[in-house]
C-alpha cells in the first residue's frame, strides 16, 4: 500500500504542534527538515480537508504551505535505520537506537526509540539540554522533565543518580515512548504522566527542572516551575532562538532566578538559571 507524504513549510516554532495534530489524523512517522516538516501516513487514510482545516487553524498565526506527494511503498522501519545515525554529547553522551551496539568508551549509553523521530537528541535544544546537564550534579537530587517528548533528559538525570526523575508530556504517544525508552535504559523508576506543569503537586519541590518546551510556553510557565524548586535548584531551559533569548533572561530574572550558563547552536539556545540558596 502507498503512502501519502505531506511537505509542510512552516517556521520550527510550529513543528511541534503540527507534528501533535497530524498524528491525531493518523500520520505514522514525521522528518523534521531545513523547511519545517514531512508527515506520512497510509494513503487511504489521508484526508486533504482535514490538513487545510490544520493550516486554516494556525494560519493567522504563522506562515504555512504545503505540497502532497504520493510515495510508493517502502520498508519505512529499513528507512527510519538507515537514516537515524547516533548522536554524540561532548564525548561523554552517546545517543544510539536499540539496532546500534553499544560503545563503553562513553559515560553515558542512552538508547531512544522514538515514536515520531523527535527527542533524539539530533535536534539543536536536545543536545544543549543534555550539554547543560553534564554540568549539573544530579546524583541524589531530585528533577522535573517538563514536556518530556521521549524521555531522553529524565534518563541521563536518573542515569546520573538522581534519587527521583518526574516527567509528563501533554501527549499520549510521547508519555508511552518516554516509559518505553525508560525501561530500555534500565530507568523504570521514572515516573512519567500526561498532563501539564499545572498538573505537578504544587506542594512537591525540586532540585532540577528541565524545560525543553517553546519561547511561549516558557514566558508563561517559568514563574510555575520557580514554585516549584528548592532553594539553591537549577532550572534548564531550551527551545527558542537567539533573539528570545533576552525575553526569556528578562523573565527569570523577575522571578528572582540567576542566569548561570547560556549555549548557542545554529542560533538555538539553552539557558541555565538558578534560584538562591537558603
Amino acid at each position: 500500500m502507498n503512502y501519502t507524504e505531506i511537505q509542510l513549510t512552516v517556521s520550527a516554532d510550529y513543528t511541534d504542534i503540527l507534528m501533535a495534530e497530524l498524528a491525531d489524523l493518523g500520520f505514522e512517522s514525521f522528518v523534521e527538515t531545513d523547511e519545517g516538516l514531512n508527515a506520512y501516513i497510509l494513503e487511504p487514510d489521508f484526508d486533504e480537508a482535514a490538513i487545510q482545516s490544520i493550516v486554516d487553524k494556525y494560519g493567522d498565526q504563522t506562515a504555512i504551505a504545503y505540497q502532497i506527494n504520493s510515495l510508493e511503498k517502502k520498508n519505512w522501519n529499513e528507512e527510519w535505520e538507515r537514516n537515524y545515525q547516533p548522536i554524540e554529547v561532548q564525548s561523554r553522551i552517546k545517543v544510539r537506537a536499540s539496532f546500534h551496539e553499544q560503545d563503553p568508551g562513553f559515560q553515558y549509553d542512552i538508547v531512544i526509540n522514538p515514536k515520531m523521530s523527535f527527542g533524539t537528541g539530533h535536534h539543536e535544544t536536545t543536545a544543549m539540554m543534555l550539554e547543560h546537564q553534564l554540568g549539573v550534579d544530579a546524583a541524589g537530587k531530585t528533577v522535573l522533565d517538563v514536556g518530556s517528548g521521549t524521555g531522553i533528559l529524565a534518563i541521563l538525570a536518573a542515569l546520573q543518580g538522581a534519587s527521583r526523575v518526574v516527567a509528563f508530556d501533554i501527549e499520549e504517544w510521547a508519555v508511552e515512548n518516554a516509559r518505553e525508552n525508560a525501561e530500555l535504559n534500565g530507568c523504570s523508576s521514572i515516573e512519567v504522566f500526561q498532563g501539564t506543569i499545572h498538573d505537578v503537586n504544587p506542594n512537591e519541590k525540586f532540585d532540577i527542572v528541565l524545560a525543553n518546551i517553546n519561547r511561549n510556553v516558557l514566558l508563561a510557565d517559568i514563574p510555575v516551575y520557580v514554585r516549584l524548586m528548592n532553594p539553591g535548584g537549577t532550572l534548564l531551559v531550551s527551545g527558542f532562538y537567539e533573539q528570545d533569548a533576552p525575553d526569556i533572561e528578562e523573565k527569570g530574572v523577575a522571578e528572582g532566578l540567576t542566569k548561570t550558563s547560556k549555549l548557542t547552536q545554529n542560533n538555538w539556545v539553552s539557558i541555565q538559571f538558578s534560584t538562591a540558596g537558603q
